[in-house]
């Protein structure tokens, strides 16, 4: 049963609290939040406080992705602001396993990120120690890309690892060019969360939209 997590870095920020609650209202299940520090992406998001304010509103789980340099350093400010799920990047860990045992520790699920260049394999001496892999299909920093093909075939070729190792309890998540016409097929690649930014908050009808893409997942 693929979960939907709108990415409400597309959303209104003039109207955050409206979006929050249509995301409430809707049969999304998880709200994802994007942290960009403009060093490790080529983009600046917004960062605790705008956090703090979404979790007074949020009803569902909130999943925190940090594509951020060290993000050790902030790790309990993230929880103390509010996630539920903390996500860091392969790429920014120097001490990975160290970065799973802090976001552990203060009571948090660990989801590690990997970008398009970064191989499933790369992940095989971690596997064990988190609850899901989050693999970027577009280049990360800006909503509104593109799904790079090749994903499907990463999806795959992790599932299997997860499979080999019998760790059917990690998630795989996949973040960016999630659309209404590649959602199915991203499901049915092996996906178990699939993140939509601008597919749901640029659409006309964003709860009406929620539900479309729980309905090809599911298909």
């Amino acid at each position: 049963m693929p979960l939907i997590a709108p990415s409400l870095l597309a959303s209104n920020f003039l109207r955050l609290e409206d979006e929050c609650r249509m995301v409430n209202e809707s049969q999304a299940d998880r709200f994802h939040l994007d942290v960009m520090d403009g060093r490790f992406v080529p983009n600046i998001s917004f960062g605790i406080p705008i956090i703090e304010h979404i979790r007074k509103v949020a009803q569902k789980p909130c999943e925190v992705h940090l594509m951020i340099e060290e993000p050790e350093k902030l790790t309990p400010d993230f929880h103390q602001a509010g996630a539920d799920i903390l996500i860091v990047h392969l790429e920014t860990c120097r001490n990975l396993h160290r970065n799973i045992q802090q976001i552990k520790s203060l009571g948090m699920k660990a989801g590690v990120a990997i970008n398009p260049h970064t191989p499933p394999i790369a992940l095989s001496e971690i596997l064990q120690d988190i609850d899901e892999v989050l693999i970027m299909s577009v280049n990360p920093g800006f909503g509104g890309q593109k799904f790079i093909d090749q994903t499907i075939e990463k999806i795959r070729e992790l599932k299997k690892m997860l499979q080999l190792k019998g760790l059917s309890r990690v998630l795989i998540e996949i973040d960016g060019g999630v659309t209404l016409e590649n959602a199915a097929g991203i499901a049915h690649a092996g996906a178990d969360i699939l993140v939509a930014g601008n597919t749901v908050f640029k659409s006309a009808d964003p709860k009406a939209m929620i539900a479309q893409l729980k309905e090809a997942v599911h298909q």
